[in-house]
């Protein structure tokens, strides 16, 4: 554990170093909020912020948001500090300690700090599989290329990766390509020096720079501008990068997973992403297969996240009715494992009774209920009225090709067709733009 103490925390800054130091915590200083967001710029790997009350909370949380460093910030004060407790928490400060410092509070925070925040729960054999793939090249150097739904947790399928990886005790960085503006992308990766532009009013270090000897996760990667795709290929290829603004190359030691919702060889032949870097990243590939189709995942995340927000909220834990779990399991989940989780955070905020019941389960598309037969079970045929034979052997391909992982042998064997009738109905559902399931 990385610690950044900041300010005098009421002369007992001593003190609270020494208790982070036997709680196994690396303990940096900072005496006022410049010196301190310069630690922070410099990359240096602060996992946890201790910060006196006294101080500017806002100004330096504000501070943080802007420069896109994320970082969990606690404040420190006399118990007297009421009023301004009170004011750094609403500033954004996780937690507020009381001073003098105890042992026993310092020591579950830094716990709780460090605990991972992003369990892997599962149920079904598929993300077991999954698992297994991913912890079998995690100790590798390789680059990785995870992809999947929107909310199936790639995020957190590459947090797992680095957990089990060679690099597991230095730093995992992550960057959503999406969510940063392309202006502000290449600063964000490479960093820059002080005066490289308008509002550089200091040299700060790029995530690439962050992550040297640890993991960078380039999330939605298939968002990030072609003109920058360029740079990162080299950063890749050569392991060193150019600050904005900088006027020698600076060598880094990073590993890159890259997850993508999105057909990457389908955007390579568009002209939309590089063929050179779609082949870096894509050394090995990944997917992570929708909810619907890991069913026995549904029940475990459903009561794994009824208590997370149970506890969250200061709410009695209530288990779910069976009605509840049937209404969940016969759900397509079209937002995946994000979707699932604000339905059941949603649920034991409303829930009224001693079980959270099917009322309290609200669907966003009541459209995706599974309400058809299964394979085996009688149909009548009329469902099928208006679908032209084209098109349900397109779903049926595509399906059993989703069921398969993007394995082309093993759906051309439960269709019962020739590999070469596959690859060629696949050829044409590709060139009219339907998005496949990635593999051989």
């Amino acid at each position: 554990m990385e610690l950044l103490i900041i300010g005098t925390l009421e002369g007992q800054i001593g003190a609270a170093s020494k208790i982070a130091l036997s709680q196994g915590g690396h303990v940096s200083l900072a005496d006022d909020i410049e010196p301190a967001l310069k630690i922070l710029r410099d990359g240096k790997a602060i996992e946890l912020v201790m910060i006196d009350v006294k101080l500017d909370i806002y100004k330096f949380i504000q501070s943080l948001e802007n420069e896109r460093i994320n970082v969990p910030v606690v404040a420190c004060g006399v118990s007297t500090d009421t009023k301004l407790a009170v004011q750094a928490i609403k500033a954004g400060a996780k937690e507020y300690i009381p001073l003098p410092p105890d042992a026993e509070l310092i020591g579950a925070v830094l716990a709780a700090a460090t605990r991972e925040n992003h369990a892997l729960i599962y149920g079904d054999k598929k993300t077991e599989a999954v698992l297994k793939m991913a912890k079998q090249v995690a100790p590798s150097e390789a680059n990785i290329l995870l992809t999947g739904e929107s909310g199936t947790g790639k995020e957190i399928f590459s947090r797992f990766i680095h957990d089990n990886s060679k690099r597991a005790n230095k730093k995992f960085v992550a960057v959503n390509c999406a969510a940063i503006p392309e202006t502000l992308l290449e600063s964000e990766l490479f960093g820059y020096e002080k005066g490289a532009f308008t509002g550089a009013v200091a040299r700060r270090i790029g995530k690439f720079e962050e992550a040297s000897d640890g993991t960078l996760l380039l999330d939605e990667i298939s968002e990030m501008d072609i003109k920058i795709q360029s740079k990162l290929l080299r950063a890749i290829q050569e392991k060193e990068i150019d600050r904005i603004g900088g006027k020698a190359p600076i060598k880094v030691n990073t590993r890159i997973i890259a997850t993508s919702n999105r057909n990457l060889a389908e955007a390579v032949k568009n002209g939309t992403f590089r063929q050179d870097l779609y082949y870096r990243l894509n050394v090995i590939n990944i997917n992570i297969p929708p909810l619907r189709e890991r069913p026995a995942d549904i029940k475990v995340l459903a009561e794994h996240f009824a208590k997370k927000y149970s506890e969250l909220n200061d709410i009695a834990l209530k288990p779910l009715s069976q009605e509840a779990i049937a209404k969940l399991e016969n759900y397509r989940w079209p937002g995946n494992v994000r979707e699932l989780e604000n339905t059941i955070h949603r649920a034991v905020l409303i829930s009224s009774g001693e079980e959270i019941d099917a009322d309290a389960i609200i669907l966003n598309d009541p459209d995706s209920v599974i309400n058809k037969p299964e394979i085996g079970e009688e149909m009548s045929g009329g469902e099928f009225i208006g679908r032209t034979v084209a098109n349900m052997e397109r779903d049926l391909i595509i399906d059993t090709l989703k069921h398969t992982f993007g394995n082309r042998s093993t759906a051309a064997n439960i269709l019962g067709i020739s590999i070469r009738t596959l690859r060629n109905k696949l050829k044409q559902y590709e060139s009219e733009g339907y998005d496949l399931p990635a593999g051989k």
